[in-house]
């Protein structure tokens, strides 16, 4: 069985060390980095499946680093920090973390948010789609769910968060269908997940503006009021 490999971006060697140590005995392989430079060092070999990324780091913060990653196609990310305010739960979602989590934390809630965000599907950040991989093709866009890729019919390439992501695949597995703020955070995040339904308006507010251009139509994802929202597009799956 292939063992997974997270990165730890902790510079508090009280907080790095044993939980370094708790994830290596629940089977994980551990790397430990104190800052960005670390990190960057690190991601650059590949092979790093989740990167758990403190957000206070001397020198670039977390925020910055995970803005980095999901540039350039990294894995997935779990930011860990103190600050507890929904604002910066919103930025670290906002830049493509696929989970947050608050200190102090329960090591078992966070072994249940790792093994939660790496059931997700996994991107392919090179190569050819594979021949089971899952397409979609909505308007004038072809969408790669798999390796966060959404293309445009001249080759244009949007880019995506891991957050966005997940909210276009739902919408998309859901076309015309009425989803409230509430189902759309279960089916992107999990049930009873603590973020403001606020985050889901402005995923909602970023992707109209990433399927702004082309031939689609002037508003592909219809707000109904009270309701949530709905994806006026056909979906084919090819």
């Amino acid at each position: 069985m292939t063992q997974i490999h997270i990165l730890l971006v902790e510079d508090d060697r009280d907080i790095s060390e044993p939980l370094a140590g708790f994830l290596k005995d629940k089977g994980y392989v551990v790397h430990i980095a104190a800052d960005s430079r670390a990190a960057d060092a690190i991601l650059n070999l590949g092979g790093i499946d989740l990167a758990l990324l403190d957000v206070m780091l001397s020198g670039e913060d977390g925020f910055e680093l995970c803005r980095r990653i999901r540039a350039n196609g990294g894995p997935r990310v779990i930011m860990l920090t103190a600050l507890s305010e929904p604002t910066d739960k919103v930025i670290g979602l906002e830049l493509g973390a696929d989970d947050y989590v608050t200190k102090p934390f329960d090591l078992r809630e966070l072994l249940a948010r790792i093994r939660a965000v790496l059931r997700r599907p996994q991107a392919q950040l090179t190569g050819k789609p594979s021949s089971t991989e899952l397409v979609m093709q909505f308007s004038d866009f072809t969408f790669y769910p798999y390796r966060r890729i959404l293309k445009s019919s001249t080759g244009l390439r949007v880019p995506l968060t891991g957050a966005e992501t997940d909210l276009l695949l739902v919408l998309c597995q859901n076309p015309r269908k009425v989803l409230s703020r509430e189902a759309l955070i279960s089916l992107t995040r999990g049930k009873n997940f603590p973020i403001a339904e606020r985050s889901v308006d402005l995923l909602i507010s970023r992707l109209r503006r990433k399927l702004a251009g082309g031939k689609q139509l002037d508003n592909p994802i219809c707000t109904v009021r009270t309701d949530g929202y709905a994806f006026q597009l056909d979906v084919t799956v090819v």
